[in-house]
Formats: structure tokens, sequence, C-alpha cells
């Protein structure tokens, strides 16, 4: 009798596990399907439109499409533009979103929770109503021209359609969820082990550099990564406050299906554009992979 109540347990045991095991592939399934329907295929789609292409005798392998974009230069400046605007941005965030954070991780007082509001501010403001604030701002005859014309100064070069207009507003447009990710990873280092360091004599920057920085390295690759695939396929804030030529990626898609009417080169320089994003996503899964190894050990 008693084995046969251990075997009885043992089999209901192993059917509530396949359950659980089942339910979780049920609930997985559905943002799996849901990412190879709206994301995969399209991709794939783009990929093999691109390759295949229809000609006299019917669709033939080709990849003179390819080949035109690299050698076209008007091409080549666009997607040049793109990544120059990508790694700006990228470090310009770093440079602004760190010391705020670090700010906001070790600050008791007040004037906090302001500066907090004020850096997450962005993230509640459209792109379109962020580009017309800047335009009214930096733009010819803006807010800054009217300062410097009411003081007596002179002029200054508006970034506005030029390659640092995009810049400024991706930057702002970007640096609330630089702050809240850097201030995610900031709020794992313990605040014991920085007052240790200052009790045996360690100043502000020798913290930073021994205590602070080796702690949050994965989360500042996290933050990065995850920035520069916003940024690399941005439209809005290019489109508006950028040049017409160069052009960033998306503004040039854009403008080679509509006003060239050329779907096959617009399909072309999105396909480019998913290898470029595709090397960013698989750093981001190496950071996420490598701070959770991290944090097991």
């Amino acid at each position: 009798m008693a084995e046969t109540a251990i075997l009885s347990a043992a089999a209901g045991g192993s059917d509530a596990a396949t359950g659980r095991r089942l339910r979780g592939l049920l609930l997985v399934a559905i943002p799996v399907f849901l990412v190879g329907w709206l994301i995969l295929y399209p991709i794939l789609s783009a990929i093999v439109s691109t390759l295949f292409v229809a000609g006299p005798d019917g669709l033939a392998f080709s990849t003179a499409t390819y080949r035109f974009f690299f050698a076209d230069p008007y091409s080549r400046a666009n997607l040049a533009l793109t990544l120059w605007t990508t790694g700006i941005c990228a470090i310009l965030l770093l440079l602004v979103g760190l010391p705020i954070a670090l700010y906001l991780r070790f600050s008791t007082s007040r004037f906090a929770d302001l500066v907090q509001s004020l850096a997450i501010f962005p993230m509640f403001v459209p792109s379109v109503i962020l580009s017309y604030a800047l335009i009214r701002t930096i733009g010819p005859n803006g807010t800054v021209d009217i300062l410097l014309n009411a003081l007596g100064l002179p002029k200054l070069p508006s970034p506005y359609l030029t390659p640092w207009g995009p810049v400024i507003g991706l930057v702002w447009d970007n640096l609330p969820l630089t702050v809240l990710m850097l201030t995610a990873g900031l709020s794992g280092i313990s605040t014991a082990s920085i007052e240790a360091a200052r009790d045996i004599g360690a100043g502000p920057l020798r913290v930073f550099w021994h205590i602070i920085l080796p702690r949050m390295g994965n989360s500042i690759l996290v933050t990065i990564s995850f920035t520069v695939l916003g940024i690399f396929s941005a439209f809005t804030l290019p489109y508006v406050l950028g040049p017409a030529s160069p052009e960033m990626m998306g503004p040039f898609m854009l403008r080679t299906f509509t006003d060239l009417y050329d779907p096959l080169n617009a399909k072309t320089q999105a396909v480019i554009s998913f290898v470029f994003c595709l090397f960013f996503g698989l750093f981001y899964v190496w950071s996420i992979a490598r701070n959770q190894k991290s944090q097991s050990r």
C-alpha cells in the first residue's frame, strides 16, 4: 500500500510539473508568435524581395541593389551620417546622463526631486512637440537669438537643419530613458561599501573609479546598446530638425519610397538598417547575458 501511495504521489507530481511546463510554453508562445509575425516575417520578406528581383525571365537572384547602395556616394554619406549621429548621441547621453544618475542616487536633498522631474520630463513630450520647441528655441529668430539681440550680442550659428539639430533633439528625447536605466543600475551599489571607502580616505573620484564604475559597467553597456537602437532608427527628429542632404536613414528611406517611388531601393536601405540594428541588438543581448551571469555569481 505504501509503495502504491508513493507511486501515485510521484505520478501526480509529474503530471503537475508537465502542466506547469505546458502553461509556461503557452504563455511564451504568444509573444514568440507576435515577434515572428510582426518583426521577423517582414524582415525576411524584405531580404528575399531585394535578392530575388523580377526580370524578363522571371525571378532571378541579384545583388544589384546592394552594389548600387554601396557604390552610390549619396547613400554612403547618409549611412555615415546615421552612424555619426548615433555615436555622438550615445557619447553625449552617457556624459550627461551619468552625472544626473549619480546625483539622484546619492543625494538626499529635496532638490533631487526637481532634478529628477526635469530629467524625465521629455519622456512625456511627443517628438513632434519637442521638435517644434527646439525650432522655436534654437532656430533662426528663436528665443536664443532674441535674448542675444536684447543683450547686444551677435547671433550664434543655429544648429537647426544641420547635423547637430537631430543630435540635440535625440539627446534630449533619450535622456529620460538613459537616466532611469543608469539610476536602476546604481541602485544595486550599496551605500555601506561607499562609506567604507570614504572612511579609509578615498576621495570622490577614487570612489567612483574603484567602487562605482566597476559595479555598473554592465548597466552602462545595456543603456548604450538600448538607446543606440532607438537613435539609429529615429525618424521624426532627424526629419524635422536635420539637413536635407545628407540625411539619416529613416528620412532617406521615406523619400526614396514616396518621392522617387522606388520601393526596391527603399527596401534595400531598410535591410541594411536591419543589419546594423541586428549588430546593436546582439550587443544588447550579450550585455544582458553578461549582466545576469555576473549577478548569479
